[in-house]
């Protein structure tokens, strides 16, 4: 498995991991390049977005950090960090996750954040075992969200 951060020309393979998302029924939110652009590889707030590869290119899932800052949608603290994960269901239980929050781990520390927030859909049964794995811990709850913290070392 390869990992790197991610570029704009990645756009359309980033998409294409949220169509998979969204075919198989686990999103509800755009999928397109420019949403992926938006959001994800160049929103203002972004410290890492970082894509998870196979040997021949192919992108198996991302993850993107992003620093929290005064109105953010999440609602998180500021100055704390905020997580999303995104992985094909195709390369599911293959360590993708892990190996990407290996990588976002560093990014953090390198932008010396103590939290990062992981608000997950409560019906994501998936995601929050994930985030719980990596060792995020529930400290809220929203009408149809759970929002999971990580306290880094210092």
């Amino acid at each position: 498995m390869i990992f790197r951060t991610a570029q704009e020309s990645d756009a359309e393979g980033i998409a294409s991991v949220l169509q998979d998302l969204f075919d198989a029924g686990k999103r509800r939110k755009p999928c397109s390049a420019e949403f992926v652009l938006g959001h994800y590889i160049s929103h203002p707030d972004s410290i890492r977005c970082t894509l998870a590869g196979d040997q021949s290119g192919h992108i198996l899932g991302f993850q993107s950090l992003r620093h929290a800052v005064v109105d953010n949608p999440y609602d998180v603290a500021v100055g704390w960090g905020i997580i999303g994960t995104h992985i094909r269901p195709s390369a599911a239980r293959r360590g993708v996750g892990r190996g990407l929050f290996a990588q976002t781990l560093d990014a953090a520390h390198g932008f010396d954040l103590t939290f990062i927030d992981a608000t997950i859909g409560s019906k994501n049964a998936e995601g929050l075992a994930y985030y719980e794995a990596m060792g995020f811990r529930e400290y809220r709850q929203l009408e149809d969200a759970v929002s999971k913290v990580y306290q880094l070392p210092s």
